[in-house]
């Protein structure tokens, strides 16, 4: 098995309060809305003090998945929220165990820097590729992107 990690930081126009809360609290009904073409439906499986479990479900368009099951824990003090991928993606396939924390900083134009960490062991001796990195790059610039367009068109949603 290989540990591995890499990071992910980019700005955004939209305030760390409402990016927060639009992901972390409401992300199960918004992506599905955001992005039609890779979300079928996510639903909140469980709701309990250790975390909420989620489960998304994929188009076609996802080729490496069909769901992905995760629990989610957030810290709204700090604007940290922590997704640890329990089903379904590359779990049990590629991957032992995915985890990805993200941090909301605020920045001086009312925006806001999202930091995003992602952690993951294998299950066999190899490191994840350059193409498999890249690819969980961009689903997680494009859910971001998508969910920032929709609370900039939409100015008074998650306020």
């Amino acid at each position: 098995m290989v540990a591995g990690c890499f990071t992910i930081e980019r700005t955004s126009t939209v305030s760390m309060e409402r990016l927060c809360k639009a992901v972390a609290l409401d992300g199960h009904n918004l992506l599905p809305k955001v992005l039609p073409e890779y979300y079928v439906s996510g639903e909140i499986v469980e709701n309990s003090g250790a975390g909420t479990i989620r489960k998304f479900k994929f188009t076609p368009a996802v080729k490496a998945a069909s769901f992905i099951k995760d629990r989610v824990e957030v810290d709204q003090e700090n604007h940290l929220v922590k997704y640890v991928i329990i089903d379904g993606g590359l779990i049990g396939k590629r991957l032992k165990s995915h985890v990805l924390e993200v941090k909301y900083e605020a920045s001086d134009n009312g925006g806001c820097v999202v930091k995003t960490k992602i952690e993951y062991e294998t299950l066999d001796d190899k490191p994840l590729s350059e193409e498999e990195v890249a690819k969980m790059n961009e689903g997680v610039v494009q859910s971001t992107k998508a969910v920032e367009g929709y609370l900039l068109a939409n100015p008074t949603a998650y306020a």
